[in-house]
């Protein structure tokens, strides 16, 4: 699959990098990374809207922000390569580690998790990744049912899995994505995770204890009704792939569903948000 990246040059970078990051997500952008001039961005070939992004930039390019931008085609192979080339392994709080399979098994670690760089988001690297892999590692999953919502690489499934749960459900509406689920459960000798393409509209009649859903925020909010039905009571919601400004509109749309609020955390701006029906 095809990718294409805009590469943006913003000054001043504060505030208005994170203001393009959220902006751009709602538009399908899926991964970004910083730059000493801005940020690249990047979406698949089939879901960029040359108008709106035009669109979206000029807006912003005013007297209190200069921004200009240059965008071109990334091939699926150049894009593996590039994640390939500079993929390092992640921990988390001494006790996870998402690395590749060419990266060494280290020492210590409980729970050693292989994925196959193939995409940015899913790796462990993006804040929200980070964030839901530490909460999952403080959450009681033993025999417990899950389903990981836009699962990515389904990293989070795959540590869900090390932590006792199943079964365990991945639905991702990428094929790519899909593909790359099913490589890494393979990897990691994850027989109880079913990974199935399609999005919300899979979960009729299905029931889990803890749904997770690292989308972006515009999803989150359309979808949390389906999650909402989807969870056994007392089951457990997390979210995230949104900004701290987010948080208090999706945290009043929940509580208007009947969901409980246990727990709120931030990275680098982005954010988490722990439910409970």
């Amino acid at each position: 699959m095809d990718y294409i990246e805009i590469d943006v040059s913003i000054e001043p970078l504060v505030p208005f990098s994170d203001i393009l990051v959220a902006e751009l997500a709602d538009l399908g952008f899926e991964s970004f990374v910083n730059s000493e001039k801005g940020l690249q961005a990047y979406i698949q070939h089939h879901l960029f809207d040359s108008e709106k992004v035009n669109s979206l930039l000029l807006q912003y390019n005013n007297d209190d922000c200069k921004i200009s931008f240059q965008q071109k085609n990334i091939p699926a192979q150049n894009w593996n390569a590039q994640w390939e080339s500079s993929f390092e392994p992640i921990e988390v709080d001494g006790e996870c580690i998402v690395r590749a399979p060419f990266h060494s098994k280290p020492d210590n670690i409980k729970y050693d998790i292989v994925i196959e760089p193939k995409m940015s988001f899913g790796t462990g690297h993006h804040e929200t990744t980070y964030l839901m892999l530490q909460q999952l590692l403080h959450l009681p999953l033993k025999n417990k049912s899950l389903l990981d919502m836009g699962c990515g690489t389904s990293v989070l499934a795959i540590l869900a899995a090390q932590l006792g749960a199943n079964p365990i459900l991945a639905i991702d509406t990428d094929e790519w994505a899909y593909e790359n689920s099913k490589e890494n459960c393979a990897l990691n000798e994850c027989s109880q995770i079913v990974v199935k393409l399609g999005n919300s509209a899979l979960l009729q009649g299905m029931r889990f204890n803890i749904i997770l859903a690292n989308i972006n925020r515009n999803v989150l909010m359309n979808d949390m009704i389906h999650y909402y039905n989807s969870l056994e009571q007392d089951g457990e919601l997390l979210i995230s792939g949104f900004f701290d400004v987010d948080t208090k509109m999706l945290i009043e749309h929940a509580k208007k569903l009947g969901l409980k609020m246990k727990h709120q955390q931030s990275k680098n701006n982005w954010a988490i948000i722990h439910f409970q029906k």
